[in-house]
């Protein structure tokens, strides 16, 4: 049988080959080249074009405009996810059938990773992903097509040099990884400058708090060294060529001004000790005062509150509950030294006049955006954001009015509200917003009655007895009290509403205030719980047709009891006599 001939839009396996090399080559100028092959096969194949020919085209363009340089990273983005979308609904339309097939069991058995599908997912409906994650899908693709596609149209029985087992597939991953524009590469290389020079920061400051320690005796004050200034020098360098996001998203990593556990066990706080207050410790003070004095401007300063705010939001969980304090604590005392830094000190003694202007975080006040801060505040909320709230509130420039710093308080108190919470709070000054105020007024309008109805003892020797048991009482009535009121006043709201449905009817609903919750389904209040109280004491017998007889009369229908005509449409006759119906009815007994 002759061999299957399959007419192909390249010249030669060589040009095919040339076209992959050019392909997954570092070099653009290589990769335009193979992009103008390709497009010279698509305009002799037309719509035959082979998927993977054209994924991969797509791709690589994508790639191309990145390594230009010339592109934002949203652009970027844009572009990688559209390349994306398109590979993996290609790629995977024609294994559909006609019920639809979820595309995660479909990329499974094509040996598509699953975090491609859900990237692929992210851009086509959530929230677009970083730049990074799209650099590390266009890899995995890319290589995907090159072991799956291009590989095999090779037409080589032996394992291609570049396809030998799962471990050089992956080393030659890592090689392929495209190198990033050289504003990136500087930018990522300023990043880890500034981080070892943090690190050279803190190392020092340790070393000054550790001969400290040793020589506790000696009246030597905490100062900062000729090395510990250079450290300064160079991380403001540092920041100043990179940018003050970068280095505030650096500051707020583990281990800089979130201390670890071991940096706390050094500096000997207390890891459980958190201050309600929001007061950050001395120590850690000390520490970073010297570097942020230095760093200490509008945009730096505006840029470190806002990342503060935003990392507040995101320690949600218990675990990370010991950062989302320390965080609370910088936002605090970098807004009270923000206002309080030309401020003068009143002490009349020179040398601690000096020591306080020496410890002071900031040497002057710098003007924040409030309004920004504030939302920033409210995006992210927290069990310490009405404090930081108020704090905001009350340096803010122009202030807000204050009933509308009232509504913000209350509405920021119901968002972080617990659900375990015991109902200790005072809800007096605040209006009924929740089911909370609501329970604790009319509790405590039921102590008042409770208060008011109570008789004071009569025997003095026995007071603090009859106290005690009054108070046990006085909680044991107070609490039925509450709860009836409580379920009343529920059930007259739900009585209202169904009145008001049932108006015009035949039904009702009953006024009798019934705890139905003490009876079982099926029960009613004054019925016994024995069945035998539903049988009937007395009763007589009739037949089914003497019952319609009766009701006949009683209704006056002399109409005959069968037609076989109506308005001239005819019947077939029925199967049973009026004979036999009565014998029927006959046998039959009612109650």
């Amino acid at each position: 049988m002759a061999a299957r001939r399959q007419v192909v839009a390249w010249l030669s396996k060589a040009e095919w080959e040339q076209v992959l090399e050019y392909l997954y080559s570092r070099d653009c100028k290589l990769q335009r080249d193979a992009l103008h092959r390709i497009s010279a096969w698509k305009s002799r194949y037309g719509n035959r074009m082979p998927l993977a020919v054209e994924c991969t085209a797509d791709l690589v363009r994508c790639k191309i405009l990145d390594m230009s340089g010339g592109m934002e990273a949203e652009e970027l983005v844009l572009l990688y996810g559209l390349a994306l979308v398109r590979f993996v609904n290609l790629i995977t339309e024609r294994k559909q059938k006609t019920v639809s097939i979820p595309l995660r069991r479909l990329a499974n058995e094509l040996k598509i990773p699953e975090w491609v599908v859900t990237l692929r997912h992210d851009v086509t409906h959530g929230k677009l992903p970083k730049l990074s994650m799209c650099r590390k899908g266009w890899d995995c693709v890319m290589e995907w097509l090159r072991r799956e596609y291009w590989s095999r149209q090779l037409g080589n029985s032996e394992t291609p040099q570049w396809v030998e087992d799962e471990e050089s597939l992956s080393e030659e991953a890592e090689e392929v990884q495209p190198q990033p524009s050289y504003k990136e590469q500087k930018h990522q290389a300023l990043a880890v400058k500034l981080r070892e020079t943090l690190h050279s920061y803190t190392r020092e400051q340790f070393k000054i708090f550790q001969e400290l320690l040793q020589d506790p005796k000696a009246k030597k004050q905490w100062s900062a060294t000729s090395d510990l200034e250079w450290t300064i020098a160079q991380a403001k360098d540092s920041i100043r060529q990179s940018s003050a996001e970068t280095a505030a998203e650096i500051l707020l990593e583990d281990g800089f001004l979130i201390p670890t556990a071991k940096q706390l066990v050094t500096l000997k706080i207390d890891q459980e000790d958190f201050d309600e207050n929001l007061h950050l410790p001395r120590m850690l003070f000390r520490v970073w005062q010297p570097l942020l004095k230095v760093l200490h401007s509008q945009d730096f300063t505006q840029e470190l509150l806002e990342k503060m705010f935003s990392a507040l939001g995101l320690c949600g969980d218990a675990d990370i509950e010991q950062r989302a304090h320390y965080l609370s604590c910088w936002i605090s005392e970098v807004l009270t030294a923000n206002h309080r830094a030309d401020r003068k000190c009143m002490i009349p003694s020179r040398n601690q006049t000096a020591v306080k202007s020496k410890w002071k975080l900031f040497p002057n006040r710098v003007g924040l955006k409030w309004r920004k801060l504030l939302q920033k505040c409210l995006e992210s909320p927290c069990q310490a954001t009405p404090q930081l709230l108020k704090l905001i509130f009350e340096y803010m420039k122009p202030s807000l009015p204050s009933d509308t710093q009232e509504k913000l308080l209350c509405l920021c108190s119901i968002y972080i509200q617990d659900d375990d919470s015991d109902g200790s709070m005072d809800y007096s000054d605040q209006p009924i917003y929740t089911v909370e105020s609501l329970e604790w007024r009319l509790k405590q309008e039921s102590k008042g009655r409770a208060n008011n109805s109570r008789v004071a003892p009569a025997m003095e020797e026995d007071e603090e007895q009859t106290t005690s048991e009054h108070t046990e009482d006085e909680e044991m009535i107070t609490q039925e009290s509450y709860e009836d009121e409580y379920i009343q006043v529920i059930n007259m709201k739900m009585a209202t509403e169904r009145r008001a449905v049932l108006q015009g009817s035949s039904w009702g609903i009953s006024t009798e205030y019934v705890k139905w919750g003490e009876y079982p389904l099926g029960l009613v209040p004054g019925q016994s719980e024995d069945p035998g109280c539903l049988l009937v004491d007395s009763y007589s017998i009739m037949s089914v047709l003497e019952q319609q007889c009766t009701e006949s009369k009683k209704n006056g229908n002399n109409a005959p009891t069968s037609s076989t005509t109506v308005a001239g449409a005819s019947f077939e006759p029925i199967l049973w006599s009026q004979a036999e119906l009565n014998n029927i009815k006959a046998g039959l007994k009612l109650f």
